[in-house]
């Protein structure tokens, strides 16, 4: 099966920078009209431009998913209208990555982690879904986080939000997949970001646990992300690709 995706409408949140620019690259070298999610304009319209450069199909659909619901609903509007369309392929990457221990988690940074990691990708699936299943063809990929499958120091917040999304990236598959729409996710690893960079010396402490022993370049996420979005993987419903150097396997 290919993974030529010529002629068909992609959706890529937090697409302005890191992994979401390497996967919204990947999907447009493969022939998708991209549209290109985040809150910062000017890095959009940078991300668009490189993508046109490069003989791509994008447009910028600015969001701030930190509002939740109300937001993801909004950007799912405007999205269909740049598209001209309904969305073939949404992918649910924007996130917060927010660290602290429990007692000193600030109020505004619980809220912004849920709102963005869990709320908007329920609602936009919500929104956009529909029109797939009506379609009877479809592909959402969730970006989850092997944080979502085992305990880390200081990530409560952030694992239970990735552990959420792969556990609706199941429910979502037994309730879209009868009708043409697929839905998986990968669970990512430590991966150099300008987000990641934060973490400074633990980013490469984390990522000599796994086997790789090193850590992820944001397109070694994306190639996993457009075979997911892709008829390459026609027969794959539910599932939870690890994208994580082995961590999880060992």
């Amino acid at each position: 099966m290919s993974l030529d995706m010529a002629g068909s409408t992609a959706l890529v949140t937090g697409s302005t920078s890191g992994i979401g620019t390497a996967i919204a690259t990947t999907l447009a070298r493969r022939g998708a009209h991209v549209l290109v999610c985040g809150r910062d304009t000017a890095r959009g319209e940078r991300v668009v431009g490189d993508l046109r450069g490069a003989g791509g199909r994008a447009d910028f659909v600015r969001a701030d998913l930190g509002g939740g619901a109300a937001a993801a609903k909004d950007l799912a509007a405007r999205a269909q209208q740049a598209a001209g369309r309904h969305i073939d392929i949404l992918v649910n990457n924007a996130a917060v990555g927010i660290v602290a221990p429990t007692a000193d988690m600030p109020e505004d940074g619980f809220d912004a982690a849920i709102a963005t990691n869990l709320t908007a990708p329920y609602y936009l699936v919500g929104a956009l879904a529909p029109a797939m299943a009506e379609a009877g063809r479809g592909a959402i990929v969730n970006v989850a986080s092997m944080a979502g499958q085992f305990a880390l120091p200081g990530m409560s917040v952030y694992g239970a939000s990735k552990a959420a999304l792969l556990f609706l990236t199941k429910s979502w598959a037994a309730e879209y997949g009868p009708h043409g729409v697929r839905v998986n996710a990968v669970t990512v690893g430590p991966t150099r970001t300008p987000g990641s960079a934060e973490l400074g010396e633990a980013l490469g402490a984390l990522a000599a646990q796994a086997p790789a022993g090193r850590v992820a370049d944001p397109a070694e996420i994306a190639s996993a992300v457009a075979f997911l979005a892709s008829a390459a993987a026609s027969f794959v419903h539910g599932a939870a690709l690890s994208v994580d150097g082995g961590r999880t396997a060992v």
